[in-house]
Order: C-alpha cells, then sequence, then structure tokens
C-alpha cells in the first residue's frame, strides 16, 4: 500500500500487506485481549480510555499532520478531529457505567427479572479515510468501554493513519491486541476474518456498496453488523428562516473537510419566497473560502483525497451540467499539482442528473428553488439515502413537525448534521442500520441478556 500526499501526489510511504499469518495472529492476540478485558473491571477499561484521551492531546500535532499528509484535511480541522477523538473517550469514560447498568423490569412478587449487558468479542471494523481518526474513535471508544475488542480495515489512502491509531492504544498502555489494525485488501474480510468463529461482529462506515458486501458475507454467518453509509443529506430553507444564519451555516455544512463528508448538506432546498436573498449570501460565502496548501492554518479547503475521487466529482458535475444544470461557481479543474477541485455550486438542477441522484463526496452543491414546505419535503425524500437532514425556520415547533416528516437517521433543526457522542447517530434506507454513540451505540455489541430470578 502506498501513502500518497494528495495535494502533491509525492508518495511519502510504502507498506507490505499483511499476509494470512499475520491476519490470523492478529485474530490470535484479539482474541486474548478480549478474554482479558471482558474480565476486568469497568473501572480498568473507562482509565484506560481516560490514558487514551490524554495521549491523543499530548501529540495533536503528530496525528494531526499525519492525517494532513496522507488525505489532505486542512490542518485546522485535522487538530479539531483529534480533539474530537478525546472528547469522545472522555465521554465513555464518565458514562459507560450508566450506559451499562442493568435494566430492571416490572415483575411478579418474588421475581427479580433484568437485562444484562456483555460484551460480544472481537469486532472488525472497516472504516474510511474521509474522517480517519474520528470514524475509527466514534466506533472503538464505546466498543472497548463495553468490554469488546477491535480489528481495524482502514481505508488503503490512510495506512499510516492505521498505524498510528494502534500506537495510540499501545501507549496509552491498552493490553496487547485490544486494538489491531490491519493492512489488508477486501479479499480477506469475507475468506478469513468474518468465517473465524473467534469474530463476533462487524461494523463499516464507508459506501452502501461496501456495506452491502460487509452485511452478505457476516449475513452468512449469522454475525452482527453496524453500518454507517453514504449520504445525500437536504438541508431545507423555508420562508420564515433566518436566511442569513442559514447561508452561512450551510457554506460550512457543505464545504467542511473539503466536502467530503456522507453527512454534508449535498442538497440545499430553498423556498422560492427566499430563494434569490439566500443564493446571494450563499454565493458570497463560497467566494471567501481559502483554498490551497492543507497545512497552512488559514486555509479552508484542501485537496480531495486523490485525482481519482476528484476526477470522478468532476465527471458528475460535468455530466449534470450538460443535462441542464447552470454552474454559478467552480466546475473547473484548477492546472495546480495536487487533486484540488474549486467549491462548485450548481442551481436549475434537472430531477436525475448525477449531483440530483448520486452523492457527491466534494465540494460541490445543488441548490433548488421549492414552492413551499410540502415540496421541500418530497425533494428531501426523494434520495435512496437517509442519514441526515437540516431544517430552518424560526419557528422551532414547525421544525420539529416537519423533521418528523424527513426520512433520515438523524434531523437538526437550524443547526448542521453532526455526530456528537451524547446523542445517538446513524442512518436508514441506504444510508445503514444500527447506531453509533451514547447509550444506544456501546449497546449494538453487547448480549442484551434477559435474567429471572425466581
Amino acid at each position: 500500500m502506498e501513502s500518497v500526499n494528495p495535494a502533491t501526489g509525492e508518495t511519502i510511504e510504502t507498506y507490505e500487506e499483511d499476509d494470512t499469518a499475520a491476519v490470523e495472529a492478529a485474530i490470535e492476540r484479539a482474541a486474548d485481549a478480549f478474554a482479558d478485558l471482558r474480565e476486568r473491571p469497568l473501572a480498568d477499561r473507562e482509565q484506560l480510555l481516560a490514558a487514551v484521551a490524554e495521549e491523543l492531546r499530548a501529540n495533536t500535532d503528530e496525528y494531526a499532520e499525519l492525517m494532513t499528509a496522507e488525505m489532505g484535511k486542512p490542518i485546522s480541522q485535522a487538530r479539531g478531529e483529534v480533539e474530537k477523538c478525546a472528547w469522545v473517550c472522555d465521554h465513555y469514560a464518565e458514562y459507560a457505567g450508566s450506559y451499562l447498568d442493568d435494566q430492571r423490569y416490572p415483575s411478579p412478587p418474588g421475581v427479580n427479572a433484568r437485562t444484562s449487558y456483555e460484551p460480544l468479542g472481537p469486532v472488525l471494523a472497516v472504516m474510511p479515510w474521509n474522517y480517519p481518526f474520528w470514524q475509527v474513535f466514534r466506533f472503538a471508544a464505546p466498543a472497548l468501554a463495553a468490554g469488546n475488542v477491535g480489528l481495524l480495515k482502514h481505508a488503503p489512502e490512510v495506512p499510516g493513519v492505521a498505524r498510528a491509531i494502534e500506537r495510540v492504544f499501545d501507549r496509552a498502555g491498552a493490553p496487547e491486541g485490544t486494538l489491531q489494525s490491519l493492512l489488508i485488501g477486501v479479499d480477506p474480510i469475507h475468506e478469513t476474518i468474518l468465517p473465524d468463529d473467534r469474530v463476533a461482529a462487524a461494523t463499516v462506515t464507508g459506501s452502501t456498496r461496501a456495506g452491502q458486501a460487509v452485511a452478505a458475507s457476516a449475513g452468512e454467518q449469522l454475525k452482527k453488523t453496524v453500518l454507517e453509509l453514504g449520504g445525500s443529506d437536504p438541508f431545507i430553507i423555508l420562508e420564515d428562516a433566518d436566511v442569513e444564519a442559514a447561508a452561512e451555516t450551510a457554506v460550512q455544512a457543505r464545504l467542511q473537510n473539503t466536502g467530503q463528508s456522507c453527512i454534508a448538506a449535498k442538497r440545499l432546498l430553498v423556498h422560492e419566497a427566499v430563494y434569490d436573498e439566500f443564493l446571494e449570501a450563499f454565493l458570497a460565502g463560497v467566494d471567501e473560502m481559502v483554498m490551497g496548501d492543507p497545512t497552512d492554518s488559514e486555509t479552508d479547503l484542501g485537496p480531495l483525497v486523490s485525482e481519482r475521487h476528484r476526477d470522478g466529482l468532476h465527471e458528475q458535475v460535468t455530466a449534470s451540467a450538460a443535462a441542464g444544470a447552470t454552474v454559478e461557481r467552480g466546475g473547473e479543474v484548477p492546472d495546480r499539482p495536487g487533486a484540488f477541485y474549486p467549491p462548485t455550486v450548481l442551481t436549475d438542477v434537472p430531477e436525475g442528473c448525477p449531483v440530483d441522484a448520486e452523492e457527491t463526496f466534494g465540494p460541490a452543491a445543488a441548490v433548488y428553488a421549492v414552492s413551499d414546505a410540502d415540496a421541500a419535503i418530497a425533494k428531501a425524500n426523494a434520495t435512496e439515502y437517509g442519514l441526515g437532514a437540516s431544517v430552518w425556520t424560526t419557528d422551532r415547533e414547525r421544525g420539529r413537525e416537519i423533521g418528523d416528516r424527513i426520512e433520515a437517521g438523524n434531523v437538526f433543526v437550524n443547526e448542521l448534521v453532526k455526530s456528537d457522542p451524547r446523542v445517538p447517530f446513524g442512518g436508514i434506507k441506504g444510508s445503514g442500520y444500527g447506531r453509533e454513540l451514547a447509550a444506544a451505540g456501546i449497546r449494538e455489541f453487547l448480549n442484551r441478556k434477559t435474567v429471572w430470578i425466581q
């Protein structure tokens, strides 16, 4: 595997893939670590997460600079990602006990009925490159707090990050095998890891196609899966919205992480009464975004993760323009080294063109005028995805009612969609199933055992 700097195209380092013997040894270590970790007091696991958080904060620059080098994340955002990973560790170090408490039920006289939560075992985590630390820690913190262990199959674009995450746990004093990275392709997932009886479950963050493949293999083995997949999130601006605040937030919601986010605001659905006002403010905000060297703290937009991904996005934009969409900003590959693509805004977007019907994973926004709230809801739901949605209105109760009609796992009113350790996160439809974070996240990879004592 090659680690390539997408800002320059230069190879950073080359890694040897793990062979069958290395994978087998990792599974064996994971099984041994699980046997150890599950028997430890919860307080020990909480202390481990606190130590992991301390390690992340102590070496923020090291980990952030690695992210920036391997996938082009602007350095200020990379530092923020490391801190968010420390936060999720802090959260479960504080709240795991209450999340894992036995649940008791009304029962007849002389009976004590309850549910206890017990860890399942080693969990395979198939993770993406776009938030290369956060996506892993979003799984790992609750899983380890519960007594499980992890086998990380990270994206091939970020092998250095994969190894660095393993070092984080080693430096924090985790038992050997608690969180291991495997530098492997796709085949070992289906041929070696999931069929192994010692591997209990799998979680995937990535494309719908990747989730389907892992779920199919896990299903053959009757193993639990959690899937957090793609999205084409709507961002609805109603006629009574604070248009200035909505436009300012929409710029961040679409362009954060250079637009490479499953929960980015990809389709902006604007009430026709405020459409012109919103579009003017949104374009002004887009024009202020600085695209450039991701190691510069003033940079807002770095390169995409690779030229292949950049070219795929450009094909979606050009095909949509050919179908009749108007390119208001961007839409051209810049004449410079690296996988850069300018912030791109399309209007008059015809139904069924790529930026309308497909997930766009980069800095391209589709803006629509809608006649009323019902039209906005219908358009919001007209997608195979169902991850997140944002609704903007000064009437909070109206926002809640509209949110109730949107087919998504997460609805945010007067805020961009985000993942937060304190609340569950996940999708429906083509965006997957299961939940991460909060109490729901820690309980996904647990045996919920009913205990009836007469």
